[in-house]
């Protein structure tokens, strides 16, 4: 309850004071609804004047709109066993814990309704969409605590199982490593899988991927020979980091990872960021919703 107590702080803090308007901009409501009407001011639109009132009163009056919010917003959360890496004090999952947070805690100052679905190779738990800060620390909790059945990583699983149980469209949030064998830029079958599900979903709903790494998934640190584990298989083995080849085909790997992820996202049609473990992450996320206000 601690934990779940300072994320609330922090991303409380966050969605009020440094994402208030920046979130309202970049998910506009499904339009604007008659609210009331008041004198006219120089500066109207003249094309809002109600002319039944302002001949009744004999005073101009223009007729005043807000706009229909409630919006839907699901949390596409990935729990497979590769977010528990980081080699900076924070893990891939802390970090998008916090981040998942503060997208809910967004969500709901907006007058939005905010639902999870946890994936890993599987669909591992629904939470519908609902309001309310009880509802939002219960997701908080089970971001902290919730333990999968298993740890491999299927994207387009959790995207299929998204698509059958919210029928009514939403604004999606994919937050995952990507570290999906799918997802990786290698001529496998099931490549075409993810990008068909991406796209389906896409259609259907606002769909915006976030991406977690650690610094260290981009460059390895000459430190010598070093055991590491794949933390979804659990497969090991010795890597000799001393070794410039060993680091230069690492970077390189992970370029092309990267790289196929742009590219995958801009074929798709799909805002998408990334956000490094032990930085902070307000910068990107702000910068992504900015590039949706334009």
């Amino acid at each position: 309850m601690q934990k779940v107590r300072r994320i609330e702080i922090k991303t409380h803090a966050l969605s009020s004071n440094v994402f208030a308007g920046e979130y309202h901009s970049a998910f506009k409501g499904r339009g604007m609804s008659f609210s009331e009407v008041r004198e006219y001011q120089p500066g109207d639109d003249v094309r809002d004047i109600d002319w039944n009132v302002t001949a009744r009163f004999d005073r101009t009056y223009v007729k005043v709109f807000e706009e229909e919010r409630e919006l839907t917003v699901m949390l596409l959360v990935d729990v497979s066993g590769s977010l528990d890496f980081g080699a900076h004090g924070q893990s891939q999952r802390d970090l998008l814990t916090e981040i998942a947070a503060t997208l809910a805690f967004s969500a709901i100052r907006n007058n939005d309704k905010i639902g999870v679905l946890f994936f890993s190779d599987r669909p591992e738990k629904f939470i519908p969409p609902a309001k309310g800060r009880g509802h939002i620390l219960r997701i908080i909790r089970e971001l902290l605590t919730f333990q999968p059945q298993s740890r491999k990583t299927d994207i387009a699983a959790g995207l299929e199982y998204f698509m059958r149980v919210q029928r009514k469209r939403s604004i999606a949030f994919l937050l995952s490593d990507f570290l999906d064998r799918h997802a990786l830029p290698t001529p496998a079958a099931g490549d075409a899988t993810l990008l068909n599900r991406l796209d389906m979903v896409r259609r259907r709903h606002d769909l915006v991927a976030i991406q977690v790494y650690d610094e260290r998934m981009a460059s390895l640190p000459d430190v010598g020979l070093i055991k590491v584990q794949d933390a979804e298989t659990g497969h090991q083995r010795f890597v000799d980091s001393s070794s410039r080849r060993v680091r230069q085909a690492h970077a390189e790997h992970w370029t092309r990872l990267s790289n196929g992820l742009d590219s995958m996202f801009r074929r798709c049609k799909i805002d998408h960021t990334a956000v490094a473990t032990g930085t902070d992450y307000v910068k990107p996320l702000k910068m992504l919703f900015a590039r949706r206000s334009v």
